[in-house]
């Protein structure tokens, strides 16, 4: 039973790509810090941020499994995924999905007003996101915006209100993950073309597409300077929107060189810029590098 439980887990782990959560995470903890300069920070803020984010990520995982399903087992990249494979069942799929759904209402509801009634837009944009590929080739700026719900529905979480600062952080963001994921479809340019998908590699072709991901982590990097002074940020942070900038060239150079380290500068590469991110503003706020 242990073994059954065990091989259940890493099915679902394999199935919502948990080590992916690394681009969604620093995000969200870096509005939830930022949040602190206008509201306190509880343990059960925390504990449902947490809660809420892992649910939402899962759904759309788990949609975006469903929805693909049948694309996927044409696709030799994306062949060997659980739900193709058989080793996830469609049916169990859709439990888990809806399990996770329920658990995102339970978080925002414990959370606070705001959080429940944005809820069910939360869940309608980023379970949309897995059909968006049939029908407009700005699917990437579709996901980088349910990327983008992660930071917003954090400081949300937290203060109980809008704030147009907490959407200059979810829009250089959501640019971010539009501008890797163009350079993450340019894997699938000939498959999205075969099978009439949408996408701006598959419909400007590979060097256009790459100025337009190359456009998006520009104006990233515009976002990321702007919250200086908007949060009163200072050296530290500064340093760290730097050491990011860095990051996001050589990303768009390991790939302008050769197309086959997508993989490198989609994983490595972003994973770093997130975490990177995280920890300058962390330290910025701590050390009072503001100030």
């Amino acid at each position: 039973m242990v073994r059954n439980l065990g091989g259940r887990l890493k099915d679902f782990g394999d199935l919502v790509k948990f080590s992916h959560t690394i681009f969604l995470f620093p995000f969200a903890l870096s509005a939830l810090l930022l949040a602190t300069q206008v509201s306190p920070l509880t343990v059960g803020k925390v504990f449902w941020v947490v809660v809420a984010l892992v649910a939402a990520r899962s759904a759309a995982m788990i949609m975006n499994r469903i929805a693909d399903r049948g694309f996927d087992a044409l696709n030799p990249r994306t062949a060997n995924r659980p739900l193709v494979t058989g080793r996830v069942s469609p049916a169990l799929a859709w439990a888990w999905l809806v399990l996770a759904c329920g658990v995102l209402v339970l978080a925002a509801w414990m959370l606070n007003p705001l959080c429940l009634k944005l809820s069910p837009v939360a869940l309608i944009w980023v379970l949309g996101y897995s059909f968006t590929k049939r029908f407009t080739w700005l699917c990437h700026v579709w996901l980088g915006l349910a990327t983008a719900l992660a930071p917003l529905g954090a400081w949300i979480a937290v203060t109980g209100a809008w704030d147009w600062r907490a959407a200059v952080l979810a829009g250089a963001a959501a640019l971010w993950v539009a501008g890797f994921d163009v350079i993450y479809a340019c894997q699938d340019i000939d498959f999205d073309q075969q099978h009439c998908l949408h996408s701006l590699p598959a419909r400007l072709g590979l060097e256009k597409a790459l100025w337009v991901s190359r456009g998006m982590h520009a104006l990233t990097i515009l976002g990321f300077f702007a919250l200086a002074p908007l949060f009163h940020l200072g050296g530290i942070y500064l340093a760290g929107a730097a050491v990011v900038t860095v990051a996001l060239v050589v990303e768009q150079i390991l790939v302008a060189i050769k197309r086959a380290n997508i993989p490198m500068a989609f994983f490595t590469v972003n994973g770093f810029v997130s975490i990177a991110f995280l920890v300058f503003l962390a330290l910025d706020l701590w050390l009072g590098g503001g100030a």
